[in-house]
């Protein structure tokens, strides 16, 4: 994402053209509260819903959807919405504690801005197409069926480490996942079981 200057207003008796100290910052685009990646919104989703995930995943997933505040478009098609809803009943104090102020920021800010869409920002279905086929072999390597939660869940991890883009990087990652899982009964077990972590797994294959 390209980078801008937010700038402050200017201090009442300042000339026009003298910069205070503070009074700009450089910020990306996707700093922004309102500008949400759907992307991301899906990846922490995919890390809230798959089962076994240990307290600090669950936390980390919970305050990176709390820097965003989702459209209720964003909400409906990803279903983030719901799998948040279900964390305020989830056994750590600690982790329904935190969803619970997560929902009740976005259901309140969504009944007071329901006329002001977020920026959103989506993959182009050539992209999609791609991560899909990649999903598959992942399944396949997995042994298990397709479109299964824990296939997506790494997929979406090596897509985020590879920088949201569909290139040489990300290839060679999914290509390296893949054999892994093939190849190495050892590791395949430890994924699939939760003793080897995803974003692990993952970044020790990230090419």
């Amino acid at each position: 994402m390209d980078r801008f200057v937010v700038r402050g207003g200017r201090a009442p008796g300042r000339p026009r053209g003298a910069a205070a100290p503070g009074a700009s910052r450089q910020v990306t685009l996707e700093s922004l509260k309102r500008v949400v990646v759907v992307e991301d919104i899906k990846r922490w989703r995919s890390v809230l819903e798959l089962p076994g995930q240990p307290k600090e995943n669950l936390l980390e997933a919970l305050q990176e959807l709390n820097k965003k505040i989702p459209s209720k478009e964003v909400l409906l098609s990803t279903k983030i919405g719901h799998t948040v809803n279900k964390m305020r009943k989830h056994p750590d104090p600690d982790v329904a504690g935190l969803a619970q102020g997560v929902y009740t920021e976005w259901r309140t800010f969504i009944k007071e801005h329901s006329n002001k869409p977020p920026i959103e920002v989506r993959s182009d279905p050539k992209t999609e197409a791609f991560r899909k086929n990649a999903r598959k072999l992942l399944c396949k390597a997995l042994d298990l069926e397709i479109d299964h939660p824990l296939a997506e869940n790494i997929e979406r991890e090596a897509f985020h480490v590879s920088s949201r883009l569909v290139g040489a990087a990300y290839r060679r990652t999914v290509r390296a996942l893949v054999f892994s899982l093939t190849h190495k009964p050892e590791t395949r077990a430890g994924v699939k079981t939760g003793a080897l972590a995803v974003p692990a797994f993952v970044q020790s294959h990230k090419k």
